[in-house]
């Protein structure tokens, strides 16, 4: 029941290091590992061992949330590739997003007020198009261009959409409550 804990996520599922990833072969390994490394294995074992196979169905279950979500695996591969996102301090972004992004946080704000849950809806339904083609611009940049700085970027702006639909969906929240 050893655990290589100097794995990185991608090797620990036996998964290429790549952006575009096979989810069904993500959650069978994750399954598969769980059942592995689940705590209830190592009842019976000295309390040192008890231990390690806690931190390791921990390190299975934090990478499965990294490599699941597209968002946490771009910043992963960054991290890899030792690059930082500068998702914190580096908030230069395009005109033309930065205007989106302007006009789609009024919308979210005018329909809020007006109390016009499907306008916000329908809103969210745009952003999930938006992100689906950042998540695809980033495939192209991590596993095809190798273009570290441009994939930097589509992650900063990857994180601007998930805010907004984070938004839209408490205002969501609040008005159906």
């Amino acid at each position: 029941m050893a655990f290589d804990f100097s794995l990185d996520h991608f090797a620990l599922f036996a998964l290429p290091r790549r952006f575009a990833l096979d989810k069904g072969g993500l959650e069978a390994a994750y399954r598969d590992l769980q059942v592995l490394y689940h705590p209830d294995r190592a009842a019976a074992l000295a309390d040192a061992d008890k231990r390690l196979a806690m931190q390791a169905a921990t390190r299975v279950n934090e990478a499965f949330q990294v490599l699941k979500s597209p968002l946490g695996r771009a910043r992963y591969l960054l991290q890899l590739a030792g690059v930082d996102t500068q998702e914190e301090t580096n908030t230069s972004m395009p005109v033309d997003f930065l205007m989106q992004q302007m006009a789609w946080r009024e919308q979210v704000a005018e329909t809020r007020a007006a109390g016009d849950v499907s306008a916000l809806e329908a809103l969210a339904q745009t952003l999930q198009g938006e992100t689906r083609q950042l998540e695809l611009a980033l495939a192209d940049c991590l596993d095809v261009q190798k273009d570290h700085a441009g994939a930097a970027l589509l992650v900063r702006k990857l994180r601007f959409l998930e805010k907004l639909e984070q938004e839209i969906g408490d205002a969501i929240e609040v008005l159906l409550d």
